[in-house]
Parts: structure tokens; sequence; C-alpha cells
């Protein structure tokens, strides 16, 4: 029998896809002026803001800015860790104006943050896992940037090698299932180095392994409290191994953000207090 899971009520910071579009590539995802459905969008980001609230979690929203498309994935935005901001410095000086927009979010709410001197695409490739910080190099944030969190945070910080164009982020192969010093990770070993497979086989010796369709399928760009998965409809294979050991799957779909290359996980951002 699969133990039983016990959530943890979670804070989240998100942004509404108000200006939503793809204008721009940055991705392997994006292909400049593809068509999206901005009503359907929003409707998707409305039904995931209603899943994480129906299970009792707590949903703050910053301002969308005109001219920021990608915007809405919050979770570039930084890391916050026991109410301490690291903020971001994006790769593509597309986004670059996003820092500033939720910087000044944290800073109107009483936080104060920490501006990164290295490119630093915050959650999309830093990862609270226990007692690491799991960081994610290779495609947007530079591993300068490993030192700087760590002697922010003065956690131990991993670096993880992305190989594959197609999860350019951390948060695109790799996701925490539950919090605690035993923490423990579902991911896709094919989008890592073959070091890094070995440093993550090692320190999760009991993760939750994806197939590439789960991957693709956006699967590991989902969001655990502990108990409850949401997670993209299409992962199916994943679903089923999670509620296996004994989490609970929330099917939520957000197919019309997989255009700009996004996901469950890339509109969410958390923040520990």
């Amino acid at each position: 029998m699969p133990m039983s899971r016990v959530p943890r009520s979670r804070r989240f910071l998100v942004c509404e896809p108000r200006h939503f579009a793809v204008q721009y590539a940055i991705n392997p995802w994006m292909q400049e002026d593809t068509q999206v459905d901005v009503d359907l969008a929003r409707g998707q980001w409305a039904e995931l803001i209603r899943a994480y609230r129906d299970h009792g979690h707590t949903v703050d929203s910053v301002e969308p800015v005109a001219g920021l498309p990608d915007m809405v994935f919050a979770a570039n935005s930084a890391l916050v860790v026991a109410g301490r901001v690291f903020g971001s410095l994006f790769h593509a000086p597309q986004r670059r104006p996003e820092s500033t927009a939720y910087e000044t979010w944290f800073k109107n709410a009483g936080f104060d943050v920490y501006r990164p001197e290295a490119v630093c695409e915050g959650e999309g490739d830093l990862v609270f896992a226990g007692r690491y910080l799991l960081a994610g190099t290779g495609f947007r944030t530079e591993r300068a940037a490993h030192h700087e969190v760590q002697e922010f945070f003065g956690v131990p910080t991993v670096s993880l090698t992305l190989v594959d164009p197609r999860f350019y982020h951390l948060d695109t192969a790799l996701f925490v299932l539950d919090d605690g010093p035993e923490a423990n990770i579902a991911y896709y070993p094919e989008a890592f180095s073959a070091g890094s497979r070995e440093v993550l086989r090692l320190l999760f010796p009991g993760a939750v392994i994806a197939t590439h369709e789960d991957a693709m399928s956006f699967g590991l760009n989902s969001v655990s409290d502990g108990r409850h998965v949401f997670i993209a409809p299409r992962a199916e294979a994943l679903a089923g191994e999670l509620a296996r050991h004994g989490y609970v799957p929330v099917p939520v779909d957000l197919s019309e953000f997989q255009k700009a290359g996004g996901g469950i996980k890339c509109c969410t951002q958390e923040i520990r207090s």
C-alpha cells in the first residue's frame, strides 16, 4: 500500500496572462508570431488558480505589465526562502524588465530583494529540495549565480548541467515532491549530463523517474504540496507512477502556455516564509 502523504499549505505568487503572447523565440518551443488564444490562456490560468485555492493554498498576484508577454511565468522572477528574496537577471534582453516589475512587488510586500550579478532565472533554475538547493545551468542561469545563491542563503548548492535545449530550465526536467530533510524529487534523467545524473541518483535514490513522453508533455513542470501534484494532463504515465507512490495527481491543462515553453510551475512562484 502507498504511504499516506500530508499536504502543506503554500503561498504562491502569480501573474495574470493579460499580455501573454509569443512575440519572439528564446527556446525551442517558441516560434515567432505563433498565434495564442488569449481567452483560452486566461481560462486555463484561472483554472490553475482555482485548483490552488481549492486545495487550501494562498495565491497573491502581481500586476502584469504591457510589453512583457512572458511575465506570466512568475517562477523565473526569484527564489524566496525563509522570507529572503534572491531576485533575477534574465538571459534574454526581452525579459530583463520583468526583474524590476517583480522586485517592486516584493519590496511593496515588505521583502528585501538581492539582485544577482550573474544571469539567474529564479525558480526556473533554482529548486529548493530539503537540505539542498538544486541549481541548473547550461542554457540560462550561469554557474557563477550558483555561488551567489549559496552565499546568500547559506544552503548547500548542487550544480546540475542541462544538456537538451528543450529542457532549458531545471523546472522543465525536475520538480520536488515533498519538503523536509528527506525531500524527494521526480525527474527526467536524459535532460542532464552524465555527471549530473549520477549526482541525482546518489542524492535521491528513491526518486520518481519520468519517461520521455512525460517530459515532453511538461509533466515535470509540476507543483507539489507534499500530497497533491498539480500536473499536465498528458503526463499520464508520470501521474500513474506518482499515485503508486501515494501522491494525488491534480490534472490542470496549461497547453496554451506550452507554445512559449511554459507550464504549471513556470506560472507559479512559491513564497517560503
